[in-house]
């Protein structure tokens, strides 16, 4: 199902780093230290601020534009 909110979501099971894009603002955030369980919820928003928001420590990613100056 779509999320009004929450463009994707990926989640790196080595680092445990969930990142997610969101659809408004076009942020990318990496919430840190995410358990595996639950990455692949049916409603991303509700997932999300039921079990990721205000839960999980977080960084801004830097953005692509960022990330290729750096090369």
């Amino acid at each position: 199902m779509p999320s009004t909110s929450i463009r994707k979501f990926d989640y790196d099971p080595n680092t445990r780093v969930l990142s997610v894009w969101f659809v408004a603002s076009g942020k990318h955030y990496e919430f840190l230290d995410v358990p595996a369980e639950g990455k692949a919820a049916f409603a991303k928003g509700v997932y999300f601020n039921s079990h990721i928001r205000n839960r999980y420590a977080f960084r801004l990613a830097a953005g692509r534009a960022a990330a290729a100056s750096g090369d």
